[in-house]
């Protein structure tokens, strides 16, 4: 009986762990699993070390704020946070408004396709994705359009998970990845018919460096759409609780420094853009961006204690634990963000070069 007791105990255990790892825990369709966890690019054992470096950064905020210290300070962030991201979220690290009646992967598909749809490229026109990630944003969008999209990501991790789905989605003839900083992107002036980027250029010190790259390397009369992270007018900068939301989304997220709504236009413009349209598409009548965030406190629990299980056996780095936290809190300050409207993911500027173009001031 005794014997029979500890059979039932030890299949029950094994039982409940493959529960966790393979059917809770996984997001095998999205392409990362629970137990292939890792840092990226960083070596698992130093892994904690990296993270602790990350928090530096915010003891010493001049630093952020300063061009040469963000790529280093962007790229040790995703090699953090990647394999979380694509093991909860999937390949499109962005947000996108809830749709009635549509998943959050068809929600997330459609605001993809928008992009392409708002900087009206061709099938064969070669566009540039800016801040690509693992290439969700560029898979939807190449095969939605037949257009050929170069996206360029700091991270050399993400780079090769990108080269790897797009090999397995039979869309590597459409979709080229470039491992490179976008403040100084190697390519050549004039050499892409449009470019968008989703929710990627928050990461950048000065908006107006990187559009002037953007601006650079777009032929004249080409099209630029960016969603960009933005405070609302909602914000204000003397309510404490605003000012902790804020910062908290900063330190979770790796910005340099969120930037108010009204300061888009204007930057584009000072590069030599033309404002086509600009809008918050997070306002109604869209529906909430933030409901994807509230997930249940059962199942945070559930991924967070799988974690602990995958770290403490050694699968997983020990850091993920202290990662997989922060990512969670940082969920709970989107999500008051969104509640309370001071701030939006998804500004949109639609910007054109000019035909001729004006000189830059």
């Amino acid at each position: 009986m005794d014997s029979l007791s500890l059979f039932c105990t030890g299949a029950l255990l094994a039982g409940g762990l493959y529960w966790f790892v393979c059917v809770l825990g996984p997001a095998e369709q999205k392409g990362k699993r629970a137990v292939d966890l890792s840092g990226g690019s960083i070596s698992a054992e130093k892994v904690r070390d990296n993270y602790k470096q990350y928090w530096s950064f915010f003891r010493r905020p001049k630093e952020i704020e300063t061009a040469e210290k963000v790529p280093d300070f962007v790229d040790t962030f995703y090699n953090l946070v990647t394999d979380i991201y694509e093991w909860g979220w999937g390949q499109s690290f962005h947000f996108s408004p809830s749709i009635p009646g549509k998943s959050h992967r068809d929600a997330t598909r459609l605001h993809e396709e928008m992009a392409v749809d708002l900087i009206d490229v061709k099938p064969g026109d070669r566009i540039l994705d800016v801040g690509c990630g693992v290439g969700g944003p560029m898979r939807a969008i190449a095969a939605h359009s037949q257009a050929k999209v170069v996206g360029i990501t700091i991270n050399d991790y993400q780079v090769n998970r990108a080269r790897m789905h797009n090999k397995k989605a039979g869309l590597d003839s459409l979709c080229e990845v470039v491992c490179g900083n976008f403040l100084e992107m190697p390519f050549q002036d004039n050499s892409f018919d449009g470019a968008y980027s989703i929710e990627a250029t928050c990461h950048a010190p000065k908006l107006e460096d990187v559009y002037a790259e953007v601006f650079r390397v777009l032929k004249p009369g080409s099209l630029y759409v960016s969603y960009e992270w933005v405070t609302t007018e909602k914000y204000r900068a003397d309510n404490p609780e605003h000012v902790e939301v804020i910062q908290g989304i900063e330190r979770g997220d790796a910005l340099p420094g969120l930037r108010s709504y009204s300061d888009i236009a204007e930057a584009a413009k000072k590069v030599g853009f033309e404002v086509v349209k600009e809008k918050d598409l997070a306002k109604p009548p869209s529906l909430p961006w933030w409901t994807r965030l509230k997930m249940g406190r059962i199942a945070y629990w559930r991924n967070h204690i799988l974690v602990i299980v995958l770290a403490a056996i050694g699968i997983a780095p020990k850091g993920t634990v202290d990662v997989h936290d922060m990512l969670f809190k940082t969920a709970d300050y989107l999500t008051r963000g969104g509640d309370s409207g001071i701030f939006s993911p998804m500004h949109m500027i639609l910007l054109r070069k000019p035909k001729e173009g004006p000189s830059k001031s």
